[in-house]
C-alpha cells in the first residue's frame, strides 16, 4: 500500500510532539464523553422532574373520580322506574374518594338531545366531602338529607324530574359530579346557571355517567 503523505509526516515529528498530540485527541475523547455522560445526567433528571410532576397533578385529575350506578349500566337505557314512564324517582348514585383539596360536591343531571335545547333534570350542590353516595329517591326539597341543597330545574321543581323525552329516538341523559376546593353556599332560588357560574375556577376533578331512554 506504501505510506501516504500525512504518515510521513506524522513520523517525521519528534516523538514529544506525538505524544502530544495523541494526548489532545485523548483528552478531546474523553471531554466529548464527559460532555455526553453529563448530558445524560441532566436528561434523565429532568424526565424524572416531568414525571414526577405528572404524578402530583394526576392526584387532581378527573380520572381519579368514578361516579357508578347499580340502577343501569353506562351508556344503557335508564329503567321506566326513574323515569315519568314510572316512578319518577331518583337512581342510587355512588362515587370514589374524590381529590384530598375537595371540600364539596356538585351534581348536574342534563338531557342534551331535548328539541329546546340542553333540559336540566337535577341540580344538586354543596354536598359534603365525606358524602360518598345519594340514596335512591332523594325527597323533593331544597334540603338534601345529611347536607346539601337541590337547585331549581327545567320543570321548575326544586329536585329530581326524570327523563321525559317526547316519542321517538332515544335521548342521552348525563349525571356530572364535581369535586369542588370550595362550597358554594348558594341562596336560593339557585339554578343550573347560578351552580355553573359559581365553580368555574374550583372544579378539580369532574366524573360522568350517561343513560338513555325513549318512550
Amino acid at each position: 500500500m506504501g505510506f501516504q503523505p500525512m504518515d510521513m509526516a506524522r513520523m517525521a515529528m519528534p516523538r514529544s510532539a506525538r505524544g502530544a498530540t495523541i494526548k489532545r485527541k485523548v483528552d478531546g475523547m474523553m471531554g466529548g464523553q464527559i460532555d455526553r455522560n453529563r448530558c445524560r445526567r441532566f436528561c434523565l433528571i429532568g424526565t424524572l422532574a416531568l414525571l414526577a410532576a405528572v404524578s402530583v397533578l394526576g392526584d387532581d385529575s378527573p380520572g381519579k373520580l368514578q361516579l357508578m350506578t347499580t340502577a343501569f349500566g353506562a351508556g344503557g337505557r335508564i329503567p321506566s322506574k326513574f323515569t315519568c314512564s314510572g316512578e319518577n324517582i331518583s337512581p342510587a348514585l355512588s362515587w370514589s374518594q374524590p381529590p384530598p383539596r375537595t371540600r364539596s360536591f356538585a351534581l348536574i343531571m342534563d338531557d342534551p338531545d331535548a328539541p329546546a335545547g340542553t333540559w336540566v333534570h337535577w341540580v344538586v350542590y354543596d354536598l359534603p366531602v365525606s358524602a360518598r353516595d345519594l340514596p335512591e329517591h332523594v325527597p323533593p326539597g331544597e334540603a338534601v338529607s345529611g347536607g346539601g341543597a337541590q337547585g331549581i330545574n327545567d320543570f321548575s321543581d326544586s329536585d329530581y324530574g326524570g327523563p321525559c323525552p317526547p316519542p321517538g329516538k332515544p335521548h342521552r341523559y348525563f349525571f356530572r359530579l364535581y369535586a369542588l376546593d370550595t362550597t358554594l353556599n348558594l341562596r336560593g332560588p339557585v339554578r343550573r346557571r347560578d351552580v355553573d357560574s359559581a365553580m368555574k375556577g374550583h372544579v378539580i376533578a369532574q366524573a360522568e355517567l350517561m343513560g338513555t331512554f325513549r318512550r
